[in-house]
């Protein structure tokens, strides 16, 4: 029986991505692989009531996983656990027995399993459960993901390294995501030598992929805390291009294209009327074709009934957001789209791009 912990550099570095290639990839070459989160923080409830991190909702659907939630997600920090934990409310030895009761059935169980751990290898300390520790009481060796990079990659690798160290935790392994193609044959020459001095493999080099870092309208109704006023069937829809439209409706016009996400006024009637007019004629010119129009309407007042009607008409998605359109463009810009369990195609061009570019066999080797 087999298990490794996924830890990652940092926030957003793509290691929920990176896990769903790695389960993929594992399923095809042993019996029996599970999935396990010991600490999670981004809960969703179940149809049965459970609450359960939302990664192990993704994989348990995806893959058709048997292990129970309450196992794969055993320890949860929602708001104010922490607090709690330091007034004495929360018995750590508690927590460390579930988790060590959800690894035990679950290892069991199966050849091998898949742990995933929580942002940066200290995230949890102030619990005394970051996720190196919890590596060092599963016995565990670490695969680290990482940006793809190389001096700040490194950087970052160094931190989380000396952190496993203190813990007595073997790094069997580096993967570095979203690496860019003009920087690709330089860092599969310089990384490995970098990680020489640890004696660590590099067990993948992932290539930059634009779509699994598009948003869909859901990911916006999450954002602006809203819910679409028209066109709900599209919550899904990705958007290759997302633009703000503050100028004059002549200009605009010249400038429309399809699979686009438009940010404007909800009071420019000019800008929406201009949008549905396009969206008609090309929907009369290619009927079959999928336009991918989106619109995020924002301001103080909410659009017009008349206009809601129009848009509603056309099934386009659309939000109304009650901020300004340029703190509407920063919020969208800082924002980090997540993959969620119900976004198949996101789903399978993650697990299509990743399983690609990982060594298995070196993996295999690295973990013994």
């Amino acid at each position: 029986m087999k298990a490794f912990f996924v830890a990652a550099t940092g926030q957003n570095v793509g290691k929920t991505t990176t896990c769903l290639g790695l389960l993929a990839g594992l399923k095809k070459r042993v019996k029996a692989v599970s999935f396990l989160k010991p600490v999670g923080q981004e809960h969703i409830e179940t149809e049965t009531g459970l609450h359960v991190d939302k990664d192990v909702v993704l994989f348990k659907s995806h893959f058709k996983l048997q292990d129970p939630y309450e196992e794969m997600s055993p320890v949860l920090f929602p708001r104010g656990f922490t607090r709690d934990y330091l007034d004495g409310k929360v018995d750590h030895s508690d927590l460390v027995q579930k988790i060590t009761h959800s690894f035990t059935s679950i290892t069991s169980r199966n050849t091998i399993t898949v742990i995933e751990g929580t942002g940066h290898t200290g995230v949890g300390s102030i619990v005394n459960l970051n996720n190196a520790q919890v590596a060092a009481h599963l016995k565990c060796p670490v695969i680290m993901i990482a940006s793809g990079g190389l001096g700040s990659s490194f950087d970052e690798l160094t931190l989380n390294h000396t952190q496993c160290e203190k813990y007595g935790v073997k790094v069997a392994g580096v993967i570095l995501n979203r690496v860019l193609d003009d920087k690709r044959e330089m860092i599969l020459d310089y990384i490995p030598k970098a990680l020489k001095r640890w004696n660590v493999p590099l067990l993948g080099c992932i290539p930059f992929n634009a779509f699994l870092s598009m948003p869909t309208m859901h990911d916006f109704e999450l954002l602006f805390q809203t819910e679409l006023l028209t066109g709900p069937e599209y919550r899904l829809r990705h958007f290759q291009h997302i633009g703000l439209v503050a100028t004059s409706v002549e200009m605009y016009r010249t400038v429309i294209i399809p699979n686009q996400l438009i940010i404007t006024p909800a009071g420019r009637d000019d800008i929406i009327l201009a949008t549905l007019t396009r969206f008609w004629d090309l929907k009369i010119s290619h009927p079959d074709d999928d336009l991918a129009t989106g619109i995020i309407l924002t301001g103080k007042t909410p659009p017009k009934d008349s206009i809601i009607e129009q848009i509603r008409r056309a099934k386009i998605p659309m939000l109304y957001a009650p901020v300004n359109s340029f703190v509407a463009m920063k919020m969208i810009n800082n924002y980090t789209a997540k993959i969620r369990k119900e976004d198949t195609a996101k789903i399978e061009e993650a697990i299509k791009v990743v399983e690609s570019h990982i060594d298995f066999d070196r993996l295999m080797q690295a973990i013994k």
